[in-house]
Parts: structure tokens; sequence; C-alpha cells
């Protein structure tokens, strides 16, 4: 076949090469390139071709392996093989596996982009520390009682009594953790940093605290129960469901693994508003919020005339795969204001990161992970190493859970600057650092607050931009500035990867690396740089 013809359809043996950015291996047959999906490197496969819009490559899915990696083992998600649903991409590798892929992945990047070779590793999100999970199923009601354990284990950095009722079993409590003292009261459980009155198991991972003979947990714990949120899509018979992979169409199967145990009982049952979102939310407390969104654009055509639009191949015909600009304009307005309706919880979650509480909107941003906010918090606290007194900027702020952080260290003779578009974020986090005067929210667009501050000589600078990243204008704009130090955190590696490149050309040197495999069982993955002139 030439490299001019259409394949779409077409099946091909080939054997896979190294991961992608994307979630798939590179193939190369007749000259061309394929992205394959569901499949390793080094596997001889049957890759069926489920787009091709011409040039040089198209995509694949692996529908047969041949043969295959040490690292496969069976796939822990029904609803995303050959065909189906995007939600998960490397649930059919084994947890150190799928952590390598993403290694190579992000080293590509940073060597290609940013002409930077680090020697790290992608580190799996730890676990609320002092805890030892154990198994819930998936579907554990929410309204389960919490069973009397007897013996203290810790959610957060509290000890708690509650140990670890989500947990379907008894959790010991670590080595490390201490026991408290006969006598004295014990605080109630919580997730994150902040006692609670109603932390429950659906913040446990199932059986992650359990190993295989290699010290791994197992590949189903691994890739369960971490997502305490989670968005679907409603099809236009009123099912529940998620998008299958780069296609408007949707797929009413609500057995990935991801969600937290329990955060998805019941919703399959229900007939909710054809062409509607739900958001659901698993709080720091273990209380689910459900909200349906009201259907984006109902007035131009109805949810209905936009599938119609789309179809199952996104509009692309016999080449498949999704229509760029309908995938643009299906995201814009997905993330425009819509009427939501409060189903179950109060709509509005409560979060916790250290010793602070927050209240914020249940559709508004938070980490997926239970456990990523903490960590990150963690990570910028140690590499901010701020003195008393500095001048600090924590941009894209959000919420300011890294604010609050780095105030600690600045005390009140200090200055924390927060900068965020968002402004229901910037009203949520004011609320929650009300105590602390010395730190100043403020909604504006980074690039533009930088340029307002021309005369302002930042200590350490904290940066936690979009998907697409800071870019140059940011980037330039604050190495004018002059920090001693930058922390650069960033969700896609190749957005990751420029921004570095970007620092380097201004002067800046990233002097260490943090991978977190914040997203088990997908490709994507969460990198933090520190960087110094």
């Amino acid at each position: 076949m030439s490299a001019g013809s259409d394949w779409y359809g077409e099946v091909f043996e080939v054997r896979l090469g190294p991961p992608g950015h994307g979630g798939f291996c590179v193939a190369r047959h007749e000259g061309r390139v394929l992205f394959v999906r569901h499949g390793l490197p080094g596997e001889l496969v049957r890759a069926l071709v489920t787009e091709d819009r011409g040039g040089s490559f198209c995509r694949a899915d692996a529908i047969e392996i041949l043969d295959a990696s040490p690292d496969r083992i069976p796939a822990t998600c029904p609803v995303s093989g050959p065909g189906g649903a995007g939600c998960c991409d490397f649930t059919f590798a084994t947890p150190a596996a799928q952590r390598e892929l993403k290694r190579q992945v992000v080293a590509e990047q940073l060597r290609r982009l940013a002409d930077w070779e680090p020697d790290f590793a992608v580190e799996p999100i730890p676990a609320p520390p002092g805890l030892a999970i154990r198994g819930v199923a998936q579907g554990t009601s929410l309204g389960a009682p919490i069973p009397d354990l007897g013996h203290p284990g810790r959610l957060g950095s509290v000890t708690t009594d509650l140990g670890s009722t989500l947990l379907g079993g008894r959790a010991e409590p670590a080595a490390t953790a201490p026991r408290p003292t006969p006598g004295t009261s014990v605080p109630p459980g919580r997730i994150g940093g902040v006692s609670t009155p109603s932390a429950r198991a659906l913040i446990a991972r199932p059986g992650a605290g359990e190993t295989t003979q290699g010290g791994e947990p197992p590949a189903e714990s691994y890739t369960a129960g971490w997502r305490s949120r989670v968005r679907l899509v409603v099809d236009a018979e009123g099912r529940a469901g998620v998008h299958r992979y780069r296609s408007t169409e949707v797929i009413a199967d609500l057995r990935c693994p991801q969600p937290m145990a329990g955060a998805m009982a019941g919703i399959g049952e229900r007939v909710w508003t054809p062409g509607a979102d739900l958001v659901v939310a698993v709080d720091g407390d273990g209380v689910r919020h459900l909200v349906e969104l009201a259907p984006a654009g109902a007035e131009e055509g109805g949810p209905r005339g936009r599938r119609e639009r789309g179809g199952g191949t996104g509009g692309s015909g016999r080449r498949g795969g999704g229509d760029r600009r309908s995938t643009a304009a299906r995201r814009a307005a997905a993330h425009s204001a819509r009427t939501e309706r409060v189903v179950d919880g109060s709509g509005r979650a409560v979060q916790y990161v250290g010793e602070r509480r927050w209240e914020l909107s249940a559709t508004g941003f938070w980490q997926p992970h239970y456990g990523a906010a903490q960590c990150y918090s963690d990570v910028v606290a140690e590499w901010a190493d701020c003195a008393p007194g500095a001048l600090v900027w924590d941009l894209y702020c959000g919420v300011g859970v890294f604010a609050a952080r780095l105030a600690e260290q600045v005390g009140v003779t200090g200055m924390v600057h927060g900068v965020e578009f968002a402004r229901t974020a910037v009203a949520e986090g004011r609320a929650a650092l009300r105590d602390l005067p010395w730190v100043d929210l403020t909604v504006e667009r980074v690039e533009r607050w930088i340029h307002e501050q021309p005369d302002a000589a930042p200590d350490v600078v904290v940066l936690d931009p979009p998907r697409a990243g800071a870019g140059k204008d940011v980037i330039n704009a604050l190495s004018e500035r002059s920090p001693r130090r930058i922390i650069h955190i960033g969700c896609d590696p190749a957005a990751f990867a420029r921004d570095i490149g970007l620092y380097r050309a201004a002067g800046y040197q990233p002097v260490d690396l943090r991978v977190f495999d914040a997203f088990p069982g997908t490709h994507h993955v969460e990198c933090i740089a520190v960087l110094e002139r």
C-alpha cells in the first residue's frame, strides 16, 4: 500500500516501538507511522486502523496480541479497550510498567523540547500518611455505617479512631504513626490534613495496603479508587456514561475502576436530562456531591442535533476520529456557565490540605487524585524554603493551596500574592485564607498582572498553569523579575517541557524534578521542577 492510500478499517501486523505522548505506542508500516493504543513496547500485534486523515501517520487499536510483553496483565478497566472509552490507557500493564511508560514519555519530551536529560523516576502519589489501606468493593454505599474498628488509623496526618472504614477491613496503623495517649480524645477521621467527622472508606483505594511479592500493589488496586472527581455525559436516552475515544458518542457503562468506591452508586440506574453533564465529587469529609449541569447550547439545536452532526466518528466519515473544531466547541461549551441542579450532597465540597479547610463548589477545580493536593503542597513547601519576611508569588493559584503553605513560611512580616483568573476560585480562596492577612489573592490574567508589577522582585515564584502551559510571554516577564527560585508544575509533558526550555533560554536552569503518577491507569502525569539562576 502506498503512503497516499486510505488505511481506515485496515488491519496490519506490526511490532510496537516506544510509547508516545497520548497513551499509544509507535509502530511503522510501509513507510507510515501508526499510533497504536492498547499495546506495549515490543509486542507484536494486529492493529486495526481507526483514523486516517492522510499524511505521515494514522491511529490504530491493537485488537489482537500475537507476542505479549512480560509487563502485560489482564486489563482492569472493562470500558476502555479497543473501540471503547478513553478513560484508561494502560490498565493492561503492571503498575511499574505504567510508570516506566510515563517516564519514557516525559524524558523524551524534556530531551526534545528542553534539551534536558534528568535522571528521575515516576512516583506514585503517596497514600495519606500513617494509614495502611485495605480493600473496599466498588459500589460500596455512601451511607454505609462506619464500624467501630477499636483502634486508631490515620487519614491525612491526624490520628483517627476510624482507621479505615472505607476500607472494608481492619487497617493497622503504620509503625511510625503515634498511638493516642490513654485518656486523651482521638480526633475524628479526615481526608487530607484536617480532622472531619465523617471520613469514610470512599477515600481509600481498594487493596492499597496490599502488595505483590515485588512490593507493588496489585494492579487492580493501583488503578482503582483514586479519583475523587468525575465528569460524566448523558446520551440522548438519558443514560449517564463517558465518551468513546476521540468521539462524541456516549458509552453508557460506568464500570471504569478509577472513581472512589461508592462514588458512582445509583447513577447508572437513573434517567438524566439528555445532553446534560454530571459532576461527581467526593470531598474531604467523605460526602458525595452529585450535580447535573444543564445541556450546553441547547438553544442552538439541542444535544441531539450536536450528536447527529458529530456522529459516532466525530463527523469525519470513513477516516474516523474526532473533528478538531467540533471537539474544541464542545469543550468550550462544557466549561461555559450552565444551570446546575444539585442531586446529592450540598454542592459545596469540603477539602483539606495540611491543617486548613477549604469549601468550594463541587463543580469547581480540585485535584482528581484524593492525595494529590497534599502531595504537591508538600513538595512546593520543601522546595520553596522561603525566609520569614520574603515576597512570594503563587501564579495560577486557584483557591490558594500553595499560597497557604508559603504564607506559613514567610510569616506576618512577609507577603504572598496569588493570581488567578477564575473569580469564583479567588472568592473561595479568600474565605479559606481570611486568617492570613499577608496573603493577597487577585482576580487577573497572570501575564497582565506580572506586567503591572514592574518594580517587584519576588524571592520565590510558584506556577501551576493550565494544561497548555505558561508560555513565552509569562516566562519572559517572570524572568525579568529575577526571582531566586521558580517552582513550575505541569500536567502535560509536552507543554511542561516547552516551558522548561523557555526558562533555560531565559537563564534559569532546572535543578530538581519530581514526576508523579497522579492518574493511575491513564497516560496522564504530573511534573514539578525547581529552577534557579
